[in-house]
Parts: structure tokens; sequence; C-alpha cells
């Protein structure tokens, strides 16, 4: 069980259906897109990222990155945590036919996944004393993920060995990471995974 005590921000109630029988914690819906329309439930978002802070659990389609990002726009003060779920392919049992971009909401997901998803975003993991130096732009930059030729491709890879969605930002990435490791355990990790001599590598030093 996760135990959360920031309310967890989700589109719709076959999310929280699937969410609540893992999640200790309050669970709310955005209707969807229906949070444009809804300036009650946005305000009271604003109300709990100064309070609380507030989780946004959204699909890993176009369309849940659009709600993740008004509502992270939306609020300029406070704490929002970003949990994101990997691009898993299938449909949903309930669904007639598989969504337009074929990959499984919230809703479609095993408990592990999601369980994996929070623990990315530090929920349910313990604090860390001595959290190290953390990965920077500059580092991505250095490191072929940003700023180069064929940075975007990399950044894919690398998307897909973090378990996170093609469609995350650099700088949402960034944050993402620094969440999981620190730079020294982070150029570990990248040495592992692109071994020098796989494609145009570029070197991952240390610390």
């Amino acid at each position: 069980m996760i135990k959360c005590r920031m309310p967890v921000i989700v589109e719709g109630k076959y999310d929280r259906i699937t969410l609540s029988a893992l999640l200790d914690g309050t669970i709310l819906e955005t209707g969807g897109f229906g949070i444009y329309r809804n300036r009650e439930l946005m305000e009271m978002l604003r109300v709990m990222a100064k309070k609380t802070g507030i989780v946004i659990l959204t699909d890993s389609d176009a369309a849940g990155f659009q709600i993740r990002n008004h509502i992270r726009s939306a609020i300029q003060e406070g704490t929002v945590i970003h949990v994101y779920i990997p691009d898993v392919y299938g449909k949903e049992r309930r669904k007639a036919a598989a969504s337009k971009e074929g990959k499984l909401g919230v809703e479609g997901l095993d408990p592990a996944t999601l369980e994996e998803a929070f623990r990315k975003a530090g929920i349910g993991t313990e604090e860390v004393a001595d959290p190290g130096e953390p990965v920077t732009k500059t580092d991505l930059y250095l490191w072929g993920f940003t700023g180069t030729d064929g940075a975007s491709e990399r950044r894919r890879q690398l998307l897909l060995k973090l378990g996170f969605p093609e469609r995350m930002s650099a700088n949402a990435m960034l944050g993402a990471i620094n969440v999981l490791y620190n730079r020294e355990e982070f150029s570990s990790k990248l040495s592992s995974w692109f071994p020098t001599g796989e494609e145009d590598s570029h070197e991952f030093p240390g610390c």
C-alpha cells in the first residue's frame, strides 16, 4: 500500500478506482478536460499545493500531458509532484477498442507498475540523508541529451531505459532523474546503459 499525505490528481473515475486499491490517501478527479471549466476545483488545487502539495498522475498520451501541463501552469505557488507512468501498449478491459495512441491509461496498469511510478517520483521511499550533487542541464548537454545532433533520439532511448513516457520534456526528465539519482549514481547508470562504442556514444564522466 502506498501512503501519501498529498492529494493525488487523476483524470477520471476509472483511474481513481484502480488507484484506490493501492493508495492510502486522497484521490481527486479532473473529469478529463473538465478541469479547464472547473474553476472551483482549480482553486482548490492551488490551495492544496500551497498547504500540503499535490501529486499529478495522468495518462502518458497527448491528452494526459495536456491536462498535466494545464494544472502545472495554473499553479504558481506550492509543491507539485509529477508521477509519470510508462508507455504501455494495449487496451483496457472495459473498452471496445484501444485509445487513439494505443497506450494504456492509469486505469489499465497493474499495481506493480503504478507502485514503481510512485517510487520513481520519490513517494513511498525513505529520505536520503546526503543526496549528493544533482544532475544539471549542463550535464544533459555534455552527455548529448540536449542541444546536439541526435539529442532527441538519445533522449528517447534514455526515457525508455528510465521507464518514462517518450513525450516527457527535457526539463521534466531532469526533475525526475534527480528524484531517483544523484549525479554520481546517474553517471554510473549511463555508463552501463550506453557503453562506449554504442552508436555515436558520449562519455559520461563521474563526479
